[in-house]
């Protein structure tokens, strides 16, 4: 291993133009892809001759080379020049044109333009591409980015999410129409108190919550992704207690460490990342019960008001989701989270977004709704979009054929005037 990642450096300098530049850092790093398979990538920061090190904050210098390479496909995911600064000797693309960027990504991503990737965007010497599954957009979304300079030289090179593998694809033929989901539809418009910065006060709004609806037109998809895979536990359970049952502790918080540096070992052997591993039965049992724990200790007055939404695998640890069990209408809900180090058995730290929310505390309230949801609805049904997605089912482990259902409109809910999204501020 140690002889293939030289050679892997070595390749990085001569085809990135690197001539300039000396090595400053390498790290082996594993994460996890859409289908839950741990991924080992090898990163580098290349320092500009003339610079030595990070400076004192840690921060890389202009011109930065950082550089990440995939081991198991052989592949760069990402090759970022920081600051747009090159001082590379390439690669140059001249002269620069659409045609000649496709021609380099397809080579260097091994997908077919068209049929794999599209352009989404092109401004300036920015292009974007989507991941797509014979033109038809996957989710969780894929793109591809790619930056040059005035020069044509590459600042960015990105890859974020993956090509679906052929067996995991189930194709079929696009059939849904908006007539066939205008009760989903109906459902997902839902009463939103927006908090208008300008006006200082929550504006009732309609707005319709993006879904995947299946091609049968039968059923939805959540648009959460985890959500059904066995890293990601659905609890939905009040969190309640007595204290006669429980004994308290002061709480002490522990720095989570959600970095992650491995071994030449640990990827020769591609170790799994512990991520990846179902959360047991009895781990299930054990979380909650740290969960109320904690929850005595960080809010005694609040039994009976949360709800333990979920627990999921998050770098090592699993992730307590909760939300307030009393609810309203304003866009932004209280959320807590719980990270639980389970070799402990205990909550070692938390987040509440308690913050965040108190930004709006001076805001006045909302005024009285006179648009009712059916004249939203008549007035917003014209604006509905539909779209084929090739949407990630973690139950089947495949990408099956949705409609994704949205709508970049929305109603003031109290004078029924129709809002692009774009304009609420």
């Amino acid at each position: 291993m140690e002889n293939k990642i030289k050679e892997i450096i070595e390749t990085t300098k001569l085809k990135f133009g690197l001539d300039n530049y000396h090595l400053g850092q390498q790290e082996l790093y594993r994460g996890i892809n859409e289908f839950n398979e741990t991924i080992y990538s090898l990163s580098m920061e290349w320092y500009p001759a003339h610079m030595m090190e990070q400076d004192e904050e840690g921060v890389n210098p202009k011109g930065t080379a950082v550089i990440q390479y995939q081991l198991d496909t052989g592949q760069y995911r990402s090759v970022i020049f920081v600051q747009g600064m090159s001082y590379a000797n390439g690669p140059i693309c001249s002269p620069l044109s659409l045609n000649e960027i496709i021609r380099w990504v397809e080579r260097e991503s091994t997908l077919v333009y068209g049929k794999q990737f599209q352009l989404s965007q092109q401004k300036d010497n920015r292009f974007q591409f989507f991941i797509c599954v014979g033109g038809i957009p996957i989710a969780p979304s894929g793109q591809i980015e790619v930056h040059l300079d005035h020069m044509g030289k590459l600042v960015q090179y990105s890859i974020y999410g993956q090509y679906p593998p052929a067996a995991s694809i189930q194709e079929e033929l696009y059939s849904l129409s908006l007539h066939k989901v205008e009760s989903f539809a109906k459902k997902q418009l839902q009463l939103i108190e927006y908090p208008a910065q300008e006006q200082q006060r929550y504006i009732p709004f309609y707005l319709m919550e993006e879904i995947y609806v299946s091609n049968d037109g039968q059923g939805i998809l959540p648009f959460q992704f985890t959500a059904n895979s066995p890293t990601h536990l659905t609890i939905d359970e009040v969190v309640a207690w007595d204290f006669t049952n429980i004994q308290t502790e002061p709480f002490e918080r522990v720095d989570v460490n959600l970095s992650e540096i491995i071994s030449v070992e640990q990827a020769v052997v591609r170790e799994p990342h512990p991520d990846t591993f179902p959360i047991t039965t009895e781990e299930q049992e054990k979380c909650i019960t740290v969960v109320k724990r904690a929850m005595v200790q960080l809010y005694p007055d609040d039994s009976g008001q949360w709800v333990l939404k979920a627990l999921q695998r998050d770098r090592g640890y699993i992730q307590a989701v909760l939300r307030k069990k009393k609810t309203t209408n304003h866009m932004f809900q209280r959320k807590l989270l719980l990270f639980i180090d389970t070799e402990r058995s205990a909550v070692v730290n938390h987040m509440d977004n308690i913050t965040l929310l108190h930004m709006f505390d001076p805001f006045e309230s909302a005024e009285d709704v006179k648009v009712s949801h059916e004249e939203a609805f008549s007035k917003l049904k014209d604006l509905i979009e539909l779209s084929p997605v090739y949407v990630y089912d973690a139950t089947q482990k495949k990408y099956i054929l949705c409609g994704k259902l949205d709508c970049h409109f929305g109603v003031h809910a109290v004078n029924g005037e129709v809002m692009s999204l774009d304009d609420l501020h």
